[in-house]
């Protein structure tokens, strides 16, 4: 049975100029999409990344057991944050079903896919790969920043033929006390036994894999910088 999905409300940041491509970045547990727009807002100033247009969703609240089923801006339930408690499932494919029609809503707006980049940070993160690399259609890439691949049998039976081309831009803190370096490293070793490899020197297609020394569950100005440079090979400015 499809999960049902929720109608999600969105900051948008929109292009300095002629847009011609769109980011849509989710944010972690606990947070609002207002979270990353200082970032939309100052990579937009970049002369390459002018054209891209931010969607920045906000998430519905609801209880996390981690936090003492405290009710917060979440994306799916966390048991635990040892990501080794049962995963809430069906709250992941229902923010999957939401974060599938914003993309569609960008489509709709007669952008390819090719020109939507999906990221995220933390829960965000591991939402936007669920949702990129299952979806049908190939986008121009997904950002993971300080997240992991949940529910992997299930994403395994899910993922789309065109995942093993989809660029991949991964950043984590080594000194991230929440989402553990090991649990990113134990993502990329699923994703490499699903085919999707390392990129290649000068090339795009596949995982680039960065750790950021010291870095706690949080970016620096390194890692952006770094994404930068990425979005602006991955969506190029068209004349």
């Amino acid at each position: 049975m499809a999960s049902v999905a929720t109608a999600l409300h969105s900051l948008t940041v929109p292009a300095a100029k002629k847009h011609t491509a769109t980011v849509i970045f989710v944010h972690g547990l606990g947070d609002t999409g207002h979270g990353w727009e200082p970032v939309a807002n100052m990579f937009k100033k970049e002369p390459t990344l002018g054209h891209v247009k931010w969607v920045l969703p906000h998430s519905p609240q609801s209880p996390v057991t981690a936090n003492m089923c405290m009710v917060m801006p979440s994306w799916f339930d966390i048991k635990s944050f040892g990501f080794k408690d049962v995963e809430d499932e069906a709250g992941m494919l229902k923010s999957k079903a939401s974060l599938t029609q914003l993309i569609d809503a960008e489509l709709a707006a007669g952008l390819p896919p090719t020109r939507i980049i999906l990221g995220g940070f933390s829960q965000g993160a591991a939402m936007s790969l669920l949702t990129g690399l299952s979806l049908d259609k190939q986008l121009a890439g997904i950002v993971c920043l300080s997240g992991w691949v949940p529910i992997k049998d299930t994403l395994q039976k899910m993922l789309a033929p065109h995942s093993k081309q989809m660029p991949i831009f991964w950043g984590h803190g080594s000194g991230d006390p929440l989402v553990k370096p090991i649990f990113a490293e134990e993502s990329v070793e699923f994703l490499k036994s699903v085919g999707i490899s390392n990129a290649k020197p000068g090339e795009l297609n596949g995982l680039s894999y960065n750790i950021y020394p010291g870095v706690g569950h949080s970016t620096n100005m390194q890692e952006l910088e770094d994404l930068k440079v990425w979005i602006a090979k991955v969506i190029p400015e068209q004349p």
